[in-house]
């Protein structure tokens, strides 16, 4: 069954884990992960990029966070104000290994297919939250990754009319959403240059060997090994 959803994909941020370097623009199998996320999205009838316009996304709908680079909430502010159907996706852009199928198992296990519209199922005076909200991605070690769920638009848009914060988690944990692990490892962000290289010699065939001109290395832990993360820092 078609779900009428949207995307929001997060690209701005300083990335400062990454010295600075265009983030959403590194390349893994072959493409910059942005698009890599955007692709995991096909049959999102509104395609909203909230960081600066960039090629290589020809139907995307570039918005900017107030202030730019203020942070995951400023930026999901700015993404939904755009959408317009009842489900949302909201996806970091640095998700190398999602997919299309674990975006339809997002929505599938927060209930999207169930017939039923948000308005249907939250009252005016209800909390935001609530069966049905919404599903997140669990890492290998058991933690909820806020950039890699599906949301009922209203009860996002409820939920962050009412929040002053600056933390994901504090805006997203409150809803109680589904959360599922799924296999493939969907849920695996770079934030660093260890992470890259890290997805980079996950990538069939490869020996880790193919970096972008000009993109150096930082050290990490020496160890090349991914580090989970919950995505709830602001």
């Amino acid at each position: 069954m078609t779900v009428r959803h949207d995307a929001c994909i997060l690209a701005g941020g300083l990335a400062r884990r990454l010295g600075g370097r265009d983030k959403p623009g590194l390349h893994v199998s072959g493409r910059p992960l942005v698009e890599s996320v955007a692709a995991a999205v096909p049959g999102a009838a509104r395609l909203i990029v909230v960081g600066p316009p960039r090629p290589g996304l020809p139907r995307a709908i570039f918005r900017r966070e107030d202030p730019p680079g203020g942070g995951p909430v400023p930026a999901l502010r700015a993404g939904l104000a755009e959408v317009t159907a009842p489900w949302v996706a909201l996806l970091a852009a640095d998700l190398p290994f999602l997919t299309a199928e674990h975006v339809e198992a997002l929505l599938d296990a927060a209930g999207a297919g169930d017939g039923r519209d948000a308005e249907d199922t939250e009252g005016a005076g209800a909390p935001p939250g609530g069966p049905g909200a919404g599903a997140v991605l669990l890492d290998d070690g058991g933690r909820e990754q806020w950039l890699a769920g599906v949301w009922r638009t209203r009860s996002l848009t409820r939920a962050l009319a009412r929040y002053e914060g600056r933390s994901l988690h504090g805006l997203l944990a409150p809803l109680s959403p589904v959360t599922l692990h799924l296999t493939g490892r969907p849920w695996f962000d770079c934030d660093t240059m260890d992470d890259l290289q890290r997805a980079r010699t996950m990538e069939p065939g490869s020996d880790g060997g193919d970096a972008d001109p000009g993109e150096g290395r930082e050290s990490g832990d020496g160890t090349g090994r991914a580090r989970p993360r919950t995505r709830s820092e602001s």
